[in-house]
């Protein structure tokens, strides 16, 4: 549940959050809400990408499939993943080209529209993964560009549990940068994080 949030105090969180640094909103992300058109749920697990990162969309520059990712802080950037499952990330940071993909939301609002357009009914499978997650909240290249801070999108801050990091998932190039954050224990998210040794 959402607590509540004046207008003010919420416009407030959300420029911080969007002109926060890649790495640094990823973390912040975690515990805050997100919903499209009411379905969605607490966001539990997040990656974030640097234009000075070689794993990032961005890091050669501007391109049509990517300038979104150039654009103004609190834009989502959409892209289709293998050309099959489409991918949902929100564009922060003062420096362009940075942004932060959201990789696993725990289902909180509207489960029964994320289970018809799923096929399932586990609720920790509805929204684990980010093609899962955009396939549960029925979102698609048409939401390229749209903001995260305006209808049919909602995102209201919250609290996590703790956050743990480490290094992202399937990607090829600066595979150790301790750059995906989640919700300490959560069973929501994408795949397990190392054990801290």
């Amino acid at each position: 549940m959402v607590a509540d949030i004046s207008p003010p105090e919420l416009a407030a969180r959300q420029a911080e959050l969007f002109t926060a640094p890649s790495h640094v909103a990823a973390s912040m992300m975690i515990g805050w809400t997100l919903t499209m058109d009411g379905v969605g749920g607490r966001i539990v697990e997040t990656e974030a990408y640097h234009y000075s990162d070689p794993a990032s969309h961005s890091f050669s520059g501007p391109t049509p499939r990517n300038a979104v990712m150039f654009g103004p802080p609190g834009a989502i950037y959409v892209y289709r993943s293998y050309g099959i499952h489409w991918c949902m990330n929100l564009v922060c940071g003062d420096e362009r080209g940075s942004a932060v993909l959201l990789r696993a939301v725990e289902p909180t609002q509207g489960l029964d529209l994320m289970a018809a357009r799923r096929g399932l009914e586990d609720p920790r499978l509805l929204c684990s993964g980010p093609g899962r997650l955009c396939q549960a909240l029925g979102v698609s290249h048409a939401q390229n560009g749209l903001r995260v801070d305006a209808p049919p999108f909602a995102l209201v801050p919250g609290p996590a549990a703790g956050v743990v990091v480490g290094p992202r998932i399937g990607i090829s190039k600066a595979v150790d940068v301790p750059w995906r954050f989640g919700e300490r224990g959560s069973r929501f998210v994408s795949k397990p994080f190392p054990k801290a040794g």
